[in-house]
């Protein structure tokens, strides 16, 4: 009720602003932003650039959208994004607080109904994380019961908004499928996490209706291809299959072949032969690549070969880019290499590169956080503290990501962080790429300008 009457509340602020949408040819999406995080609001269809506008001084934003076709889309305020539902016809307001994104994000207008259903569900199977992963340790039978059941009652609640509502066919599918496909994902974890939650030697054996789902799988959905749970999906699908395949085909002890060479060269072929879809085959090929390239993280002969495979059968050139500056960025972090000479941000807005921040006379380490990871932002300046203490001979440089560079000056007068010890990286891919920054307790030890690891972990290297 209370986000009910938030929303009927900024309604009536937007009102003569949103009744040129009701002509049906154009969509109103508007709304308000408390504690802003940025100046802008971003909207992407897929992940091609729409539109951005500046917040007024009342922190309100709005588009007037004319000519775009309806569908999945997503709005960013940096650092935090969300999706959106958009048909021709709707006049959609969003409010909401940073402090709390989506736990305070709510709807109104037309268009209201099924996007406020879609957040509800994000923020349910937020809650339900933890209770799902206790039921890994259970027997596929009753594991699967207890899925279903979560399930069942997401659709009643579906089919009940139903009754008071009118939704189009496309709008009712994209709801049914974030229900569906984080199901879905669940069951496809569950060989993997039931054989390492029970200490079994081997994957137990599942009954034949178990992956009943599968048969209505639609591995060409061009509306989904960028929706995360459908996209999630596929990842642990094909990950899925390509084991299973493996440890029927290539294996003569019934054990797995460890060699993720020879695993991710399962996938490639996988995808290749079952998904048709242009969009998600490239992001389905990506994805795979960047898996092998993360955790082998070694230059090598063999390494050369996969990505040619990869290349040949990708069509986007970004991600053949992307893929080859992925493994310079490799490359360049091995032992005895000199630290890649990127520039990050001081506290008085100066640049200055990352070789100039190490030290001659200490070993230096680089370590990244990010505003929009609350606990791990808290967490890794409590385990800094320690490692400064236990290893005063180490320099410690924090270098902040994905974090508007205001937001970034106001946590470190909060927290009160040494500026000297903290930097602010402006451009996140480059720094990304040249870092080789695939998880936030990645860090990078040097010394002397030239570096020792460049793949180190902040809670298992030192």
């Amino acid at each position: 009720m209370v986000r009910f009457l938030l929303g009927l509340s900024l309604l009536s602020t937007f009102v003569s602003c949103s009744d040129s949408s009701e002509n049906g040819s154009s969509i109103f999406f508007g709304g308000e932003i408390v504690n802003p995080t940025s100046d802008f609001v971003v909207l992407y269809h897929n992940d091609t650039y729409v539109d951005s506008v500046k917040l007024d001084d009342k922190n309100r934003f709005s588009f007037q959208l004319d000519h775009i076709e309806g569908g999945l889309y997503h709005f960013n305020h940096m650092p935090q994004y969300q999706y959106l539902y958009l048909e021709k016809g709707d006049s959609l307001l969003a409010r909401l607080n940073t402090v709390e994104f989506d736990e305070s994000l709510v709807y109104s207008g037309k268009g209201s109904e099924i996007n406020n259903f879609m957040t509800e569900m994000f923020l349910a199977y937020e809650k339900e994380e933890n209770l799902v992963k206790s039921y890994y340790s259970l027997n596929p039978e009753v594991f699967s019961k207890k899925i279903d059941s979560l399930h069942s009652h997401k659709m009643k609640l579906l089919k009940d908004l139903q009754t008071d509502n009118v939704f189009s066919t496309q709008s009712l599918s994209m709801a049914e499928a974030f229900i569906d496909y984080h199901s879905y994902i669940s069951k496809e974890k569950y060989p993997f996490y039931h054989k390492k939650k029970t200490g079994e030697e081997t994957i137990h054996e599942l009954g034949e209706d178990f992956y009943g789902y599968r048969k209505n799988i639609d591995f060409n959905n061009e509306d989904l291809t960028y929706f995360r749970p459908y996209f999630d999906f596929m990842k642990w699908h094909f990950g899925n299959i390509s084991y299973t395949a493996c440890l029927e085909n290539c294996s003569t002890d019934k054990k797995p072949i460890i060699d993720r060479l020879h695993f991710n060269n399962h996938k490639l072929t996988l995808v290749d032969s079952i998904v048709k879809q242009p969009e998600l085959r490239n992001i389905l090929f990506r994805n795979v690549a960047m898996d092998y390239l993360l955790v082998e993280h070694t230059p090598s002969e063999e390494a050369t070969v996969f990505i040619d495979k990869f290349k040949s059968l990708s069509t986007n050139e970004e991600h053949q880019e992307e893929i080859d500056l992925l493994y310079t960025g490799i490359k360049n972090l091995q032992p005895n290499t000199t630290v890649p000479n990127i520039a990050v941000k001081n506290f008085n807005n100066e640049a200055i590169s990352l070789k100039d921040l190490t030290n001659n006379k200490k070993n230096t380490v680089f370590y990244f956080w990010t505003a929009d990871q609350e606990n791990h932002f808290k967490n890794i300046n409590r385990h800094i503290t320690s490692l400064e203490e236990k290893y005063p001979h180490y320099n410690f440089v924090g270098i902040n990501l994905r974090t508007s560079y205001a937001q970034w000056q106001e946590l470190m007068k909060e927290y009160k962080l040494d500026t000297n010890k903290q930097f602010y990286g402006e451009d996140f891919k480059e720094l990304q790429m040249a870092m080789i920054i695939d998880g936030l307790n990645k860090c990078v030890i040097t010394k002397d300008s030239m570096v020792v690891d460049g793949f180190a972990n902040l809670y298992t290297s030192l």
